[in-house]
């Protein structure tokens, strides 16, 4: 990692999946991103950040992807980026919703580990909200070459490759 940068997760629970990370592993998982960005933002930051993190079930995430992105069903993870307040030291990065029932099944699908899908998916979510998308190829591949980078550093295997027996 580039640097240490100091960042205050909020976890709520509102999942009947119990067996969820615990809120170190979130904190470590956002630093680890924040850290990564520091050499590659145009403005990083530089004082603590803010986070918050949802677990959800489908239904809810069902309804927040069908109200803030106008598409139907459950989704894996939604990024909602804070504001700036004027005035103010508080540096709110935003708010993730993650579907638990959808991380534990896609982990499974894809043959990888509950943690490693946690993991990536926080790392993805941290990093929609410092400004990063995929909606271009070239943003996709610049996104993606981010998050195999800052998971390697976190000990997880390049979450995008797969070899031909559906195991990392």
């Amino acid at each position: 990692m580039n640097a240490t940068i100091d960042v205050t997760v909020e976890i709520v629970n509102a999942s009947s999946t119990q067996s969820t990370p615990a809120a170190a592993d979130f904190q470590h998982w956002a630093q680890a991103a924040l850290a990564a960005l520091a050499g590659e933002a145009e403005d990083p930051l530089t004082t603590g950040a803010e986070l918050s993190i949802r677990l959800v079930d489908e239904a809810e995430s069902a309804e927040l992807n069908s109200h803030y992105r106008h598409k139907q069903g459950a989704t894996n993870i939604l990024s909602f980026p804070g504001e700036i307040i004027p005035g103010t030291d508080i540096n709110l990065l935003g708010d993730l919703a993650i579907c638990a029932p959808v991380v534990e099944r896609e982990a499974a699908e894809q043959h990888k580990s509950v943690q490693a899908h946690w993991a990536h998916l926080t790392v993805h979510g941290v990093l929609h909200l410092s400004g990063f998308d995929h909606e271009q190829a070239a943003e996709a591949a610049r996104m993606e070459a981010l998050e195999i980078q800052i998971l390697e550093t976190l000990g997880f295997d390049n979450p995008y490759h797969l070899d031909n027996t559906g195991n990392e």
